[in-house]
């Protein structure tokens, strides 16, 4: 279960928020009751609430798969990108049997990365994020999700980083990562094709002038001389125009020149970006808040942080029952130490089942979803040592009724259920469902009493088991 305060749990929220948006609010009872008592503030309960849901309803598996699923998207792009460097290395050096023209090889080595790198630049100031390999792997893992639900979590990721511009820079992070994988590969490319194959380094013109390309070879070469690739000199760059032989020494020069501007115009660009990007990213996950004002978070304001609340808690909770009965936080009630309850008892079985000691506290028959709120709201504040909670084996044991049981049992220190008898015992197929799913939900076959002066006898007494 991620951390209520870390960036997966504002990512659940807001998946949660679009669901709900989509197909309808799902039911929280147990969730908000807790929310309410672990939350310091709305933001925190919000996120709590949704960590839970997510717990129970298995959304944090679904966006752990996508994830996977991402991730094996952006190395599909890795592999492309690996690829796509060594061929464009070997297509700008050709195989050898002819010179390579230095100008033509340049272009087509940093010409596309020099637009690409340009209009990101450019997004800084026009509406857009300016990275195509970012989007691009944004979009194949819209294409992989699959099912209404799965569909929901890219958009949920979107809608969280986009509100303080951490999209903007993780989909640059992928871009220039990829880039500079890209320029990586293919350095080692023309490293490997140099060291094996000899290759011949022209120009070639028809309208410029000699002087021309001497003084546009000193000025791209300015700021890699810098960095200490060696550069040839004016009269060894008139010499190479194809027209006449030059010493191998020229070659070696025009080498260095040639990938000390792939590594100061390519590579080193896009690995300062990427660093950049990655601070940013890291920077702007960190100061992630959440909108209360959306639709489907203020809606719960009254729910998880009403106008009137009680708080403070004067003592620790008691322990659960059992692992999967979540223990809740409560105050032991200051008078009756025990009681009883009815769950969905029909209208015509008479209440309570007998008369009750003085210490034996009466809740009722519990039939609507607010007479369960205000139950649980109340023993919330004032657990009772004792609890018998008396179900009719009758009807089906449905989720709800589990589920009130379960919360139920969390809230008191020992909690037993009576199932009314008026059926066969342990051969009714509907008595063998109850104490399965009871069982499932984690009650001991000890905390099922099938006889009621049993149960009442447990009830009234004054020892613990």
């Amino acid at each position: 279960m991620p951390s209520v305060d870390s960036f997966s749990a504002y990512w659940l929220a807001e998946f949660i928020r679009l669901r709900e948006a989509h197909w309808g609010p799902i039911e929280d009872a147990s969730e908000t009751r807790r929310a309410r008592t672990e939350g310091h503030n709305f933001t925190q309960r919000i996120l709590l609430r949704a960590t839970l849901l997510g717990k129970r309803e298995n959304l944090d598996l679904l966006i752990a798969r996508w994830s996977r699923g991402a991730r094996i998207a952006l190395l599909g792009l890795i592999i492309a990108a690996v690829l796509a460097g060594a061929g464009t290395a070997m297509g700008a050096l050709g195989d050898g049997g002819r010179s390579v023209n230095l100008l033509l090889a340049l272009v087509a080595i940093l010409g596309l990365h020099g637009l690409t790198f340009l209009l990101w630049l450019l997004s800084f100031g026009i509406r857009g994020h300016g990275s195509w390999l970012g989007q691009l792997w944004l979009w194949l893992t819209r294409k992989l999700a699959r099912g209404p639900d799965v569909a929901l979590i890219p958009r949920a990721l979107v809608d969280v980083l986009g509100r303080n511009g951490a999209l903007r820079w993780i989909l640059s992070s992928v871009s220039h990562g990829l880039w500079t994988g890209a320029f990586l590969t293919l350095l080692l490319t023309l490293l490997a094709a140099l060291s094996a194959r000899r290759y011949e380094f022209n120009w070639e013109t028809t309208l410029l002038s000699a002087d021309t390309f001497v003084q546009l070879t000193a000025v791209i070469g300015w700021l890699p001389g810098k960095l200490g690739f060696l550069m040839p000199s004016a009269d060894m760059v008139r010499a190479s125009n194809g027209l006449h032989a030059v010493p191998e020494s020229v070659q070696a020069l025009w080498s260095s020149w040639l990938i000390g501007c792939v590594v100061v115009y390519g590579l080193l660009p896009r690995l300062l970006s990427l660093l950049l990007s990655l601070f940013m990213s890291r920077r702007c996950a960190a100061a992630i808040t959440l909108d209360e004002n959306l639709p489907g978070y203020a809606n719960l304001r009254e729910r998880l942080q009403p106008s009137s609340e009680k708080i403070g808690v004067d003592s620790p909770a008691f322990c659960g029952l059992d692992a999967s009965i979540r223990s809740q936080a409560g105050t032991p009630g200051q008078g009756a130490k025990s009681l009883i309850v009815g769950i969905e008892l029909p209208a015509d079985e008479p209440w309570p089942p007998q008369a009750l000691a003085q210490t034996i506290q009466d809740a009722g028959n519990i039939d609507t979803r607010e007479q369960r709120m205000a139950l649980l709201d109340d023993l919330q504040d004032h657990a009772p040592e004792k609890l018998l909670a008396v179900c009719d084996p009758h009807q089906t044991p449905d989720r709800g009724t589990i589920s009130i049981l379960t919360d139920l049992a969390g809230l008191a220190r020992q909690t037993r259920v009576l199932l009314r008898q008026d059926l066969p015992g342990e051969r009714d197929a509907r008595m063998v469902a109850w104490r399965s799913r009871l069982g499932a939900a984690g009650f001991e076959s000890r905390q099922i009493y099938a006889h009621r002066s049993d149960a009442l006898a447990w009830l009234e007494a004054q020892t613990d088991e």
